[in-house]
Order: structure tokens, then C-alpha cells, then sequence
């Protein structure tokens, strides 16, 4: 366990509810605010700094066996290391804590190549080839199922597979960036044309980012005892959605400019080894289908599940005239709300043969809670837009407003680990171009 730790010399770094302790080290890309050429580079967080790790290699020594990966850092392209083998990016990361942890004796070298993370900015953490979206929430997929379907809330086939649509990676964006509230066409009643206007029902989806690393070949699926090999990290995911314009498009075949106009994600990827004290067992309700062979495995069922503890704020226009702080609406848990795995979700996604890339980014689903505080979208909270929230200064929402900005946060917490978190995706909303 992370426990056995000693911190860091960067003492940020030992902070108690440190998003950034030496246990966690995620990886993002960045270039610094004061560098007007606007370099990229890739670097760790640690406490409230960066380790830049792009021509490291001209300050100290690298080991042997890790020079690749670190050239891959030199080309700031972390796409290539995230592909290389188990035993690299371990021993890198064993590297990494010795170049941190108290009484380093790289201390000296690497004190004046830390950079504040409020003077850079940061950008989409890898090349993102593709984009999957999933709908592993059965919570979520259950309460949204009821407001269309009643009397059968879940589809037949969500309990035996990792229902999933393709999302669109060129919109995904980083936290920080805004999004303008995007148009489509909407239903009109008594039988006349749409309406193509502005969504009036604007909302946002709770959700965990994974990314994959090691690619597979095309035709060669991924055996859920091998799936881990495939998982290099988490980020935290919003999963934008124009309900209104949903609800009109969405038959035959699902989710598309409800949905493709913007995706945001958290700057840092978790990595798997982060997370690893934070593994608990994954079990499915007697009563429930069991999955299928090719979905079940020993350490699936003993390991497969993660406790990530999620927040959703919300700060409206109103609210930051007044200097009021960000509100939270609702809180989730990650193990508790997802039907299906990591592991489950990569092993269906590759079962026909489909080649995954390194970069590739997995939306979990809508993560919501049981109880109705724990909804992860407004769609949800709101029960439609048909019971609005009210917030603690007087405001309501049903859906989303321009002026708001939407914050998510996430971390792990356990009595025998020392606390990580995945920092916070946040994005405000700007008006219709």
C-alpha cells in the first residue's frame, strides 16, 4: 500500500487533501504561459508543481532501460510511452518517485525545474485517436429509462453487454475550455416542422475517462485476463448533452450532434499503478445475469472494481458577480455506479477483433448514484427539467445557462492509502455564436 511512503522535498506535495501526492505522479501535456513559441511539453504533477520530463535527460542521468521512454518525452509525445511495455512504465514510475520522494539526492538538480501549475497551460493529455463512449451507470441508464420507458426502464440486452456509441475526438477539449451552447433541431408539437435553434435543454453527464495503452492488432481480441495490460490511466469526463436536440435525433441509431459538439476531460492521466491501493472486488447481484465467459475472470471478480469518489459544483454567472463560492449539487462513486469494469469495457470493445490505439479514450457512462442526491446529470436532478433545483443564493436550474460554469472533482480515498485525486474538469458556458 502507498502508505509505506515517505512524501516529497516537494513539501506542496504533502499537503493533506493534496490531489498530488508522490503516490499519484499523473501525466499531462503543457506549455508555459511566459514561453511565447508556446512548447510543448510532458511533465508530472506533484503537489502544486510540474516535473517537466521533455529534456530531462540534459539534467540528470537517465537509468538504463528507460532512455527510450524518455526520448519519447523529448518528442513530447506521450502517446509513445503510453504503448511501451508493463515492466518500462513500471520501473519509469519507480524512477519518478525517486527523483521526488525526501531526501533524493536529485533534489539539488531538479529543485529549479519545477513549474507552478497556475503558469502554464494545459492541454489534452495524448494524441486521441478515437473516442468510445459507454453507458456502464446502470443507475443512470435506469432512471433515465423510467422517464421514457416505464414499464421496461433497462433495454434487454443492457445487463448482458457494455452498451457504448462512438463519440467524436476531435471536439474533446481540456478543463478550461469554454464551450458555446451549440444548435440543432428541436421537436415541435402538433405535427409541425422542427424547430433548428439554440438547445434549451443544455446539460452535463458525470463521467471517468480511460485511456488505453498498449494497442492490439486488428483481429485479435483482448482476453479479459490480458485487459489490464491494455489500461493505462483514468481522467475525469464531462460528456456534454442537448437533451432537447437528443430526444428528436436519437432514433434509429443513438446519440450525434447531441453529443459531438464537445466532450471535456481533466488534464491529468491517473495511471492504473496511481490507482492500484484503491482496487476493491467487483461482484454482480445474484438475481442479475452473470456476464458471459469471455467477461469473467478470477481477478476481475477479486480486483476489477475502483473507488473513485466524484463531485459535481456548479457556479453560475450570478454567483461569481457576488463572489460566492462554486455549490455542490450531487456526489457519486465510481465502483458503486458502474455496472461493468475497466476491464469488461475494453475486452467487449476488442472482441470482434477491433484494434485499439494507444490514446484511445473510453467514456465510462453517466455515473449516478442510487439515491437521487447522487444523480449525475441535471436531466436527472431535475427529473426532466420538471422539478428544478434550487441553489443555496436563491437561483434555480433545470438545465444549464449560459454564464454557468460546471466543475468536476475526484479522488481516491482509503484507510490503508495515502489520498489521490484526478484534480477537477471545469467549464464555463458561453452563449450561441
Amino acid at each position: 500500500m502507498n502508505k509505506k511512503t515517505t512524501g516529497s522535498w516537494v513539501e506542496s506535495a504533502n499537503l493533506e487533501d493534496c490531489d498530488f501526492p508522490i503516490e499519484n505522479l499523473p501525466f499531462g501535456s503543457f506549455h508555459v504561459l511566459s514561453d511565447v513559441t508556446q512548447k510543448n511539453h510532458i511533465g508530472i504533477a506533484i503537489g502544486s508543481q510540474i516535473l517537466p520530463l521533455t529534456q530531462l535527460s540534459e539534467k540528470i542521468a537517465i537509468p538504463e532501460g528507460l532512455q527510450e521512454a524518455f526520448q519519447a518525452f523529448d518528442q513530447a509525445n506521450l502517446n509513445a510511452y503510453m504503448a511501451m511495455p508493463e515492466v518500462v512504465l513500471q520501473n519509469c514510475r519507480k524512477f519518478l518517485i525517486q527523483l521526488l520522494e525526501k531526501n533524493s539526492a536529485y533534489q539539488s538538480q531538479l529543485k529549479d525545474c519545477l513549474i507552478l501549475q497556475s503558469d502554464v497551460q494545459m492541454h489534452i493529455p495524448c494524441r486521441i485517436p478515437d473516442f468510445t463512449d459507454f453507458y456502464s451507470g446502470i443507475h443512470h441508464a435506469t432512471n433515465v429509462g423510467k422517464m421514457l420507458r416505464p414499464d421496461e426502464p433497462l433495454a434487454a440486452n443492457y445487463q448482458w453487454i457494455p452498451v457504448a456509441y462512438h463519440g467524436r475526438s476531435s471536439s474533446i477539449i481540456p478543463s478550461g475550455k469554454a464551450i458555446v451552447r451549440p444548435l440543432g433541431q428541436t421537436r415541435a408539437s402538433g405535427g409541425k416542422p422542427p424547430y433548428f435553434q439554440a438547445t434549451r435543454k443544455l446539460d452535463y453527464e458525470l463521467e471517468l475517462g480511460v485511456f488505453i495503452g498498449k494497442p492490439n492488432t486488428q483481429g485479435h481480441p483482448i482476453a479479459i485476463e490480458n485487459a489490464e495490460e491494455h489500461f493505462f490511466g483514468m481522467c475525469i469526463l464531462n460528456d456534454w448533452s442537448a437533451r432537447d436536440i437528443q430526444a428528436w435525433e436519437a432514433m434509429p441509431l443513438g446519440p450525434f450532434l447531441a453529443k459531438n459538439f464537445a466532450t471535456s476531460i481533466s488534464p491529468w492521466i491517473v495511471t492504473k499503478h496511481a490507482l492500484a491501493p484503491f482496487r476493491a472486488p467487483w461482484n454482480r447481484k445474484e438475481e442479475d445475469p452473470q456476464p458471459l465467459d469471455y467477461l469473467e475472470s478470477k481477478t476481475n471478480r477479486s480486483s476489477g472494481a475502483i473507488q473513485i469518489d466524484l463531485e459535481i459544483y456548479l457556479l453560475t454567472q450570478a454567483m461569481k458577480e457576488k463572489k460566492i463560492p462554486p455549490q455542490k449539487i450531487a456526489s457519486s462513486d465510481f465502483s458503486r455506479a458502474a455496472y461493468w469494469t475497466v476491464a469488461q469495457l475494453i475486452t467487449h470493445h476488442a472482441s470482434n477483433g477491433c484494434n485499439l490505439s494507444s490514446g484511445d479514450l473510453f467514456g465510462t457512462g453517466t455515473l449516478s448514484g442510487e439515491l437521487s442526491e447522487q444523480a449525475g446529470s441535471l436531466l436527472e436532478l431535475s427529473q426532466g427539467g420538471k422539478l428544478p433545483i434550487s441553489l443555496d443564493h436563491g437561483e434555480q436550474r433545470s438545465f444549464l445557462e449560459d454564464g454557468d460554469t460546471v466543475i468536476f472533482k475526484a479522488y481516491c480515498v482509503s484507510k490503508d492509502a495515502v489520498r489521490i485525486g484526478l484534480g477537477e474538469c471545469r467549464t464555463e458556458i458561453l452563449p450561441t455564436i
